[in-house]
């Protein structure tokens, strides 16, 4: 009985990080501009990797294994938001054509409602 509960709790998870990741494939075709893509890559990666992952410590349960991916998980979730925002970054300071592509707005003058004008 409990084989069969890990099972079908290995198998829920696992599914469930499939779908994330075709709907990250659907965002990162569906999406016109490099920005908006980065954004639907780093949140299908980290909550899609994260979810497979649980799925297979399921499987195999409390073991050197699972600790081991336990261990991935984590450098998943510290690596991929950094490198998501070190790619973007890049992006927002090499794209010379950047107001065409986003909204910017002037901080300077202080907008209402704009947390940095305090």
């Amino acid at each position: 009985m409990t084989e069969t509960i890990r099972f079908l709790l290995g198998t829920a998870f696992i599914l469930c990080g499939l779908a994330i990741f075709i709907i990250e494939i659907f965002g990162n075709y569906h999406f016109g501009y490099v920005l908006n893509r980065m954004q639907a890559a780093a949140i299908g990666d980290s909550f899609g990797i994260v979810l497979c992952l649980v799925g297979m410590m399921f499987y195999f349960g409390w073991a050197l294994a699972g600790l081991k991916l336990l261990f991935v998980e984590i450098f998943l979730w510290c690596s991929s938001p950094v490198s998501s925002h070190l790619v973007a970054k890049l992006e927002a300071e090499t794209n010379e054509h950047l107001d065409r592509e986003v909204k910017i707005r002037d901080l300077t003058e202080g907008e209402e409602g704009d947390p940095c004008k305090r």
